[in-house]
């Protein structure tokens, strides 16, 4: 499946910021985007994706292969940023694009996900309070994948 035309341009950004152990910055601005924003069953997707990205961050889960990894991070990236297709701010539009994009990551990556959904299943409610909270972040993300 072919990715959207606009997404492969996270791709870079999205590696950059693994490699930097930056996910918990991204999981920060999603969790403030995702806030102000009535996005149905999407939201749910978007929480298991970064759920993800905070265990894979944590080391507990490393069972995704590199390159869904970062299609998430590129997803979720795209989701945060101002420099996609659509600019959010046009309203009722600008989540379309967003919307599309996440959708699309969640279709490639669907049976990692999976792996990942049983995962989760099988761990203590406490142990997924500590994995799954989100961590204090200082320092903003840099999203204009121009600057890469």
């Amino acid at each position: 499946m072919k990715a959207p035309w606009s997404f492969s341009r996270f791709l870079p950004l999205a590696e950059r910021l693994l490699s930097r152990g930056r996910l918990p910055a991204l999981v920060f601005a999603v969790t403030r985007k995702v806030k102000g924003h009535n996005l149905g069953k999407l939201r749910e997707d978007v929480g298991l994706l970064q759920a993800l990205c905070l265990a894979y961050w944590r080391g507990e889960y490393r069972a995704i292969s590199g390159k869904s990894m970062l299609s998430i991070v590129a997803g979720l990236l795209y989701f945060v940023s101002p420099f996609d297709a659509i600019p959010d701010w046009l309203v009722g539009v600008g989540m379309l694009d967003d919307i599309a994009v996440l959708s699309w990551v969640m279709k490639v990556v669907a049976d990692e996900l999976e792996d990942f959904r049983a995962w989760r299943a099988r761990q203590s409610p406490e142990k997924l309070r500590v994995l799954e909270r989100v961590p204090d972040v200082e320092e903003p993300l840099e999203l204009d994948p121009r600057k890469v």
